[in-house]
């Protein structure tokens, strides 16, 4: 049998907790294979959640309660992992919302999917039989929305269809080996990232498709403009698809600079000058994205790896190359060739970028 732990953090939850905790336990109570607890972690409620809570201990001998300091969602998320872990050991680790917009009769969803061999299960609202709330108002719709655009594309991991959810099953090894990374995350943007943290770790995931409640009592926590704030920080600064956009902007202005200084000051020809600074610049960018853009699953350091990935890196830079000769001279043909130089840039931004990282992830640097 194995053990599984039902996180859910409150602060000033006394008008939920207490009609979620039996729902919880209600439709996981023929899990047969699990033994299943629910750790609460009240961050020193004014409203008594904590006290609401104890009471019900002695009621459920499943059901325990982890007090700390008002910190932030990731902060009592990590302290009520690192807490299970200690105490209980488990297999697999939940988050669940406290306010009854996760609904508990989809739980034994989520263990059918890990039994079937999934490592991280996600309760998706954007997914075909998810949904958000009809009766938000349009402002928080777009927000919601809008704020996992952002990170699906930030990212380029399309097919994650919700990155800020709080409704999740995860294996207790992935948990582990992210502490020491979720630990730096207070807010939300914890969410965003342990789930980044678990793809470049190359855990199995799985979405299975929720309808997600707006709460009846109490009111949200979310502030919309820090977290729009944190999760474009969070973006720029672990997104390696950003990352290899960086790393070929800077590859053009190699280009760029030692074509020039062939061309214009060494009076070399034209074709030979444009060689050079190509290769270069070709050189530059697979280096830089093996030991920055994909340093989490970068080459094996053997000379024969390097030799048939920079094959392959220069292969797929001819493939853009000609994606651009043909994209432009096709756009000069239709809209005339004075903006040229707009057409470059919008081929290079919206075809070239994406095809190329796309290339890379599956030829060169795959997931390990």
């Amino acid at each position: 049998m194995r053990l599984a732990v039902i996180v859910i953090p409150t602060y000033n939850e006394a008008g939920n907790v207490e009609r979620l905790i039996p729902l919880v336990f209600k439709h996981v109570k023929d899990l047969s294979n699990w033994e299943i607890h629910i750790l609460i972690v009240d961050s020193e409620s004014p409203d008594k959640t904590g006290e609401i809570v104890r009471k019900l201990l002695s009621k459920y001998p499943r059901l325990h309660l982890l007090s700390v300091d008002k910190d932030g969602l990731g902060k009592a998320y990590t302290d009520a992992f690192q807490f299970a872990i200690q105490k209980f050991s488990p297999y697999l680790l939940f988050e669940m919302d406290a306010d009854l917009s996760h609904d508990p009769k989809e739980l034994p969803h989520f263990f059918r999917s890990i039994e079937k061999g999934a490592d991280f299960v996600i309760g998706a609202r954007y997914m075909k039989g998810g949904s958000i709330p009809k009766e938000w108002a349009p402002h928080r719709k777009i927000f919601s929305v809008l704020g996992n655009l952002i990170v699906r594309f930030g990212f380029m991991k399309l097919e994650i269809n919700d990155w800020t959810g709080g409704y999740r099953a995860i294996k207790t090894w992935i948990v582990k080996d992210a502490l020491s990374h979720i630990k730096n995350y207070s807010g939300y943007i914890f969410q965003i990232a342990l789930l980044d943290f678990a793809i470049k770790k190359g855990a199995r995931m799985k979405q299975i498709p929720i309808q997600f409640a707006d709460r009846k009592i109490g009111e949200s926590k979310i502030n919309a403009g820090q977290v729009i704030f944190d999760i474009f920080t969070y973006i720029f600064t672990h997104s390696s698809f950003i990352k290899f956009a960086i790393v070929g902007l800077l590859g053009f202005f190699v280009d760029f600079g030692i074509s020039y200084l062939f061309i214009e000051k060494v009076k070399s020809a034209v074709w030979l000058g444009t060689l050079i600074s190509t290769e270069t610049a070709i050189i530059s960018n697979f280096v830089l994205n093996n030991f920055w853009s994909f340093s989490y699953k970068k080459l094996e350091n053997k000379v024969s790896v390097y030799l048939s990935s920079f094959i392959k890196f220069n292969l797929v830079s001819s493939g853009s190359i000609l994606i651009q000769t043909v994209g432009i001279q096709l756009a000069a043909n239709i809209f005339g060739r004075q903006l040229w130089y707009v057409y470059k840039i919008l081929i290079i931004a919206f075809i070239v970028i994406p095809y190329s990282y796309i290339l890379y992830n599956r030829f060169i640097w795959k997931e390990k």
